[in-house]
């Protein structure tokens, strides 16, 4: 051990109302194994529905061709951009969420399979799961 004197801390004086500068300390807000399962699960889907799409283009509407692949690609860029716990991502993350359960919901309503209950139930649970506020303060 030396008996060198330690440099001193030059301090900078910042305008009243300024936000001091943030130092990284490695710590952060840290993602939970529920949000990293329900943006797995939701990649899967979103995969699945795009591949499902376009092995029955044949005998599915054009619109409802388009309007699935657009709402894939939104799901997948929001799981992306969940995964970097970015706001915007939890958000496109949440409303895929939603809409999956509408869309078998009324996929039940129309047919009557109950088949569709069950993936709509998994997609409301994560919905509700991803509203709290412990998840919406983990996303900046």
């Amino acid at each position: 051990m030396s008996n060198e004197p330690t440099p001193e801390i030059k301090r900078i004086k910042l305008p009243p109302g300024s936000a001091p500068p943030k130092q990284f300390t490695g710590e952060g807000p840290r993602m939970l194994p529920g949000m990293a399962m329900i943006a797995i699960f939701m990649l899967f889907i979103a995969l699945a529905n795009s591949i499902n799409v376009i092995v029955h283009r044949a005998v599915t509407r054009t619109s409802a061709m388009y309007a699935i692949l657009i709402v894939s690609s939104f799901i997948v860029i929001g799981v992306f951009g969940f995964l970097r716990l970015r706001r915007w991502g939890w958000a496109l993350l949440m409303g895929g969420c939603f809409f999956y359960s509408l869309g078998n919901v009324t996929l039940f309503i129309q047919t009557h399979a109950t088949g569709y209950l069950l993936p709509a139930a998994f997609a409301m649970v994560f919905f509700l799961y991803l509203v709290r506020t412990e998840i919406r303060e983990r996303v900046s």
